[in-house]
């Protein structure tokens, strides 16, 4: 069994398999999941787990080179918008339109969805490298 980091087998395993620019999403319980994309639903209840804690968590494991993140969120929530870029300190951080994020998410390897039921707490994550 896994003593410490993050004990989701599904997420340790995707995280590990990310390569350079590779991307991971972490979304609200309502952001539409394309079919083709791996699936890692956290969701047990509204706001559990959330997704500022979601963030945080796989943030401890991933390198991160940049980051994409709706512009929508600012209106909708400036503070989870505010808590965001407080974790996402020193990567760099695009603002996209809603429906650019909901596109990235065509490449991406995998979305992990919250329990989060504010709009647009979405991020896209694009692994960077550890050297």
């Amino acid at each position: 069994m896994k003593k410490i980091g993050i004990l989701n087998s599904e997420i340790s395993r995707v995280i590990g398999e990310l390569g350079h620019m590779d991307r991971i999403v972490i979304a609200d319980a309502g952001l539409p999941i394309p079919s083709h994309v791996k699936r890692i639903d956290l969701a047990l209840k509204k706001g559990v787990p959330s997704f500022i804690e979601t963030v945080e968590t796989v943030l401890l494991e991933m390198c991160v080179e940049n980051a994409f993140v709706a512009q929508e969120m600012e209106s909708a929530s400036a503070a989870t918008k505010e808590e965001l870029l407080r974790l996402l300190l020193g990567v760099q951080t695009r603002i996209v339109t809603h429906e650019e994020l909901k596109a990235l998410t065509q490449e991406a390897k995998a979305v992990i969805r919250t329990g989060e039921f504010t709009p647009y707490a979405n991020v896209v994550l694009e692994a960077g490298v550890i050297f």
